[in-house]
């Protein structure tokens, strides 16, 4: 057999093999995006990144031996990241370029496609102001100019941040676990972004700026119609919580990732632990208390959010508040009223969807309500998830003092409740709005948050893999934007369950999980992506974490875990 090896001279030529079997051969050093180019054209979503035998790569990337090559589009969970971190890049470098005494802050993200800005140093943008912001953006992306990646070590860009006055920057760079960090020049302006870029400004073709209340909204696609922007939202209630939370931050001197490892690093960890679950408990109580001045009227409080968000253990905290104020909370289950099995409405895949609105026995639910509040008996169903059936339950009647609390995706769908009862109900949006930021520029994503929270609970309480629950994570993000996210702004109360030091609790408990999700598989580049986001952050000691704490739902420990709400 050894006859047959032979030293022989690299080939000019590499091969790289496509998702559909297809074989493209170029010389080597020939980019992944040409690549791709060449084998796709321009009849699907736009390119924006490649996978790299099983790793993700800027299309810029080299290809210098035979590789699998999988295209990235904006149609892509990994594809729309990367598109959206070049536009506020594009966004950052003319701002910076127009108005060099102000500061830009890239705030939160919105359920209809963009992130709400706004602007310290100087009164919010004028509608004429941010029309030439939007024009030369526009410009730029025709000059087609280059994002040119340069690895440099941490010292030198720390003098940088420091000669250009970046703070918040400084202050997370010092924190760095690795000796480099990558930094992105834009004509003359050089900053930090986490993650990969587009090639050029010419790949980012749809934006647009649009006036938000003090602020405004950086408009993008999204990942259902990559290149469509859908049309602007009004949002109210949601950028009033997202302030309310930012004023809790500037309360506890804390507003970036830079500023709590500091604050941990100097000792502080129990402080920021306790005010911050003081303030949560703040929020709860403040709730409680508009629904007893409700009283006599409100006889149904509806509790809706998205996944781990925290609303079993909020709705615990809430029935300990409402007992306080002389309430008796009355839980009701709404997975008891779904419809038998064979009536359950059907996906686009042909499978059950147990998310859907139609999947419950809304006129039974609805007729259960009624004589509930009305004070009569009622016998409740059960419903048998292995047969797929209903069953007879108990037999319940309420007093008056008594408030049914009812929690569930569909909690703020005006469909839920029949007409009569529909000013008896308090709406209540639970979700995790978190809004410290990497820094002034880098996003902290709210649905990160949520699924590292998952990951960890799911490990702990059901035996799933990071791997396993990342694979359902998509789906679960389908159903959130379909039956939860058009709603929020339904909620007569928002409570926001982020707490700013858990990433740093989490932390310990989900970096082995996700190293164990294997090179190769479908979830290893969002595992991979998890684990650089968590680099940043310095641990803090789990025992310091209040027992009836909202993340003690998912680290382990809590004291409601057994609370159950009174029953009649």
């Amino acid at each position: 057999m050894t006859a047959k090896i032979q030293s022989v001279s690299p080939r000019e030529s590499v091969e790289v093999h496509l998702p559909d079997g297809r074989v493209l051969s170029g010389p080597r050093g020939t980019s992944a995006g040409e690549f791709l180019e060449a084998g796709f054209g321009s009849g699907h979503a736009p390119l924006v990144a490649a996978i790299v035998n099983g790793d993700l790569r800027e299309l810029t990337y080299p290809i210098k031996m035979d590789s699998t090559l999988t295209p990235v589009t904006m149609a892509d969970a990994d594809g729309v990241l990367v598109y959206r971190r070049s536009l506020t890049f594009l966004l950052e470098t003319v701002f910076v370029a127009n108005f060099p005494d102000a500061v830009l802050i890239i705030d939160h993200s919105i359920s209809a496609g963009g992130y709400y800005c706004h602007v310290k140093g100087r009164p919010p943008l004028t509608e004429e102001e941010l029309g030439r912001l939007e024009a030369e953006m526009r410009r730029l992306v025709e000059a087609d100019l280059p994002f040119k990646r340069q690895e440099v070590p941490v010292q030198e860009a720390l003098a940088h941040f420091e000669r250009e006055n970046y703070p918040d920057k400084v202050q997370l760079l010092r924190h760095r676990r690795k000796p480099y960090v990558t930094l992105y020049r834009l004509g003359d302006h050089l900053d930090y972004h986490h993650g990969y870029m587009v090639p050029s400004t010419r790949y980012l073709k749809w934006f647009a700026l649009t006036p938000a209340n003090s602020g405004f909204t950086l408009r993008f696609p999204r990942r259902s119609a990559p290149t469509t922007i859908a049309p602007p939202s009004e949002y109210p209630k949601l950028l009033a919580t997202f302030r309310q939370y930012g004023e809790w931050l500037e309360r506890l001197g804390i507003e970036n990732v830079g500023a709590l490892n500091a604050a941990i690093e100097a000792g502080r960890s129990r402080e920021v632990i306790l005010v911050s679950e003081a303030l949560h408990e703040q929020r709860i109580v403040d709730i409680a208390r508009r629904i007893a001045e409700r009283r006599g009227e409100t006889r149904i409080v509806l509790i809706s959010g998205p996944s781990s968000s925290g609303k079993t253990t909020f709705s615990r905290r809430l029935a300990v508040q409402l007992l306080a104020l002389g309430f008796s909370p009355f839980a009701l289950e709404l997975d008891n009223y779904f419809v038998d099995r064979e009536k359950t409405p059907l996906d686009e895949n042909g499978q059950y969807n147990f998310e859907a609105l139609e999947a419950l026995n809304l006129d039974m639910l609805g007729d259960h309500l009624t004589r509930l509040v009305a004070g009569e008996a009622v016998t409740l169903p059960r419903y048998d998830f292995k047969a797929g059936k209903q069953v007879t339950g108990e037999t319940v009647q309420l007093t008056p003092e008594q408030i049914i609390i009812l929690e569930g995706i569909h909690g703020l769908n005006p469909r839920l409740l029949p007409g009569p009862l529909t000013g008896r109900a308090f709406r209540i949006y639970g979700a995790a709005l978190t809004q410290l930021n990497l820094d002034r520029h880098n996003r902290v994503s709210t649905a990160d948050t949520r699924l590292i929270r998952r990951i960890v609970r799911d490990a702990r309480e059901r035996g799933y893999s990071a791997q396993q629950t990342i694979s359902r994570w998509d789906s679960v993000r389908r159903g959130e934007e379909r039956y939860i996210f058009p709603y929020q702004e339904n909620a007569d109360a928002m409570f926001n369950s982020a707490l700013v030091y858990e990433l740093s609790a989490l932390q310990p408990q989900a970096e082995p999980l996700l190293r164990q999700v294997p090179h190769g598989a479908p979830e290893y580049l969002e595992a991979k992506r998890l684990l650089a986001f968590l680099e940043w952050f310095l641990p803090v000691e789990v025992d310091l974490i209040p027992d009836n704490s909202i993340l003690r739902e998912f680290i382990g420990g809590s004291i409601l875990k057994e609370f159950k709400i009174w029953k009649a």
